[in-house]
C-alpha cells in the first residue's frame, strides 16, 4: 500500500469528486492552489450539512447527487469569474457605494424626521413604511420581508447565463441547485445578518472590569524608580520603530503610487468625506463643519496623488492572500467542527435595547474624546 493511498482522502474528494484517483488535483476555482482548497471545503462542508442530510432519506445509495451540484457550481464559478475580474473595483467600492451608504443614511434620517406628523400618512405610517416610500424596491415590502419570488427568477436568471447548455436545460438539475441557494440565503444567511442586534453585537465596546489595585505602602523604593525608567525606555524606543517603519512604507507606497499611470480625475475622496459628514452629521455644528470644509480644500488640492493613492490602497488590502483568509475566516466561523455552529440565541427586546445604549453611549478617551462627533439629536 502507498503512503499516498494510506492517508485520508480529503472531504471535497469523497464528496465532490468520488472517482478521481486518491493523488489527483482538483479542477481549479481560482488563481491560487490554496484558496482553491478553501472554496472546496467550503463547498463540501455545505452540501454534506445542507443537502446530504435530506438526500440520504430520499435515496441512501445514490452518491451521483452531489458530484452533479459540484459541477453546477463549478461551471458558475468559472462563468463569474471573468465577469468580476472585469469590474472596476476603484470607482465601485469609493464612489457607488459610498454614494448609495450615504443616500441611505439621509433618506433614514428624513423618514425618521416625518414619524408622528401629519406627512405619515396622518401619523400612522411606520418608520419601516416611510423608509419603504423614499427607497422603493420590489424585492422588499414595506414592511421588510423578503420577495422569495424576485430571488428565484434573480438565482435561476444567473444558472441560465452562467451554465453551458447540457446543465441549463434540464429543469428538474437547475431547480434543484436554486433552491439550495435560496435556502441558505433567504433562510439561514439574510434573516441573520440583516438582524440590528446581529449588526451591533461586534460592535459592542469591551466591558471594562477593573482589577482591585494593591494596598500602596507609601515607600518610593530605588527598584521602582529602576522599573519605571526602564519601562519609558522600552515605550520610548517601542513608538521611535513604530515611527520608523511607517516611515519607510509611506515612502515605499508614495514611489508606487507615483509609478501608477495617471488617471482622469475621479475625486474618489469626496464621496468618502460625504457619506462620513452624513453618518457622524457633521453638518450640524460650527467646528466639525469647519474641519469638514477643510478636509474637502486639501482632498481637492491633492486630488490628483490620492486618485492613484486610494486605488493602490483598495489593490493591496484586496490581495489574494486577503482573500484567502476571509475565506479561512468564514469556513470556521460557519462549520467551526467541520458541521453547521449552533444557531445564536436572538437577545430579548431587553437586551437589545441594552446593546444599543452601550453602543451609542460609547465615547472614546482622551483626546478623541473631546471630539464628539453625534449629537443627541441625529443619533440612529
Amino acid at each position: 500500500m502507498s503512503i499516498a493511498s494510506a492517508r485520508p482522502r480529503p472531504l471535497a474528494n469523497r464528496l465532490l469528486f468520488p472517482a478521481r484517483a486518491h493523488d489527483e488535483p482538483l479542477p481549479p476555482l481560482a488563481a491560487s492552489a490554496e484558496l482553491s482548497a478553501e472554496l472546496y471545503d467550503v463547498a463540501a462542508l455545505g452540501l454534506r450539512a445542507f443537502v446530504l442530510p435530506w438526500w440520504s432519506k430520499l435515496s441512501r445509495y445514490d452518491k451521483q447527487l452531489l458530484p452533479e451540484i459540484s459541477t453546477v457550481l463549478l461551471a458558475v464559478v468559472r462563468a463569474l469569474q471573468p465577469r468580476l475580474h472585469a469590474v472596476q473595483l476603484a470607482p465601485l467600492l469609493l464612489v457607488h457605494v459610498p454614494a448609495i451608504l450615504t443616500q441611505h443614511a439621509r433618506d433614514y434620517r428624513n423618514a425618521r424626521a416625518k414619524l408622528h406628523t401629519s406627512y405619515a400618512a396622518a401619523a400612522s405610517a411606520s418608520l419601516p413604511q416611510l423608509f419603504h416610500q423614499l427607497q422603493p424596491h420590489m424585492a422588499v415590502s414595506p414592511d421588510g420581508r423578503l420577495d422569495t419570488e424576485y430571488f428565484r427568477h434573480l438565482v435561476d436568471h444567473i444558472l441560465r447565463v452562467s451554465l453551458p447548455p447540457e446543465d441549463s436545460q434540464p429543469d428538474a438539475e437547475r431547480f434543484l441547485v436554486r433552491e439550495i441557494i435560496l435556502k441558505v440565503l433567504l433562510n439561514d444567511v439574510i434573516p441573520k445578518i440583516s438582524q440590528p442586534w446581529f449588526l451591533q453585537s461586534p460592535l459592542q465596546p469591551p466591558e471594562q472590569h477593573r482589577s482591585p489595585s494593591p494596598p500602596s505602602t507609601g515607600s518610593f523604593s530605588f527598584h521602582t524608580i529602576i522599573v519605571l525608567v526602564l519601562s519609558a525606555i522600552q515605550a520610548f524606543s517601542g513608538a521611535c520603530l513604530t515611527l520608523i517603519h511607517a516611515y519607510k512604507n509611506t515612502l515605499i507606497t508614495i514611489k508606487r503610487v507615483n509609478k501608477r499611470n495617471p488617471s482622469p480625475s475621479q475625486n474618489y475622496a469626496d464621496p468618502l468625506l460625504t457619506l462620513f459628514s452624513e453618518i457622524f452629521t457633521l453638518q450640524d455644528r460650527t467646528a466639525s463643519t469647519t474641519l469638514l470644509t477643510t478636509a474637502r480644500v486639501v482632498t481637492s488640492l491633492s486630488s490628483s496623488f490620492l486618485d492613484r493613492l486610494l486605488p493602490h490602497l483598495l489593490e493591496a488590502q484586496l490581495s489574494p492572500a486577503f482573500i484567502l483568509s476571509v475565506t479561512r475566516t468564514i469556513k470556521r466561523t460557519l462549520f467551526p467542527n467541520g458541521y453547521p455552529a449552533p444557531t445564536p440565541i436572538e437577545p430579548t427586546p431587553e437586551e437589545q435595547a441594552e446593546f444599543r445604549a452601550r453602543l451609542v453611549g460609547w465615547r472614546p478617551r482622551g483626546a478623541l474624546g473631546v471630539l464628539q462627533l453625534h449629537s443627541s439629536q441625529t443619533r440612529y
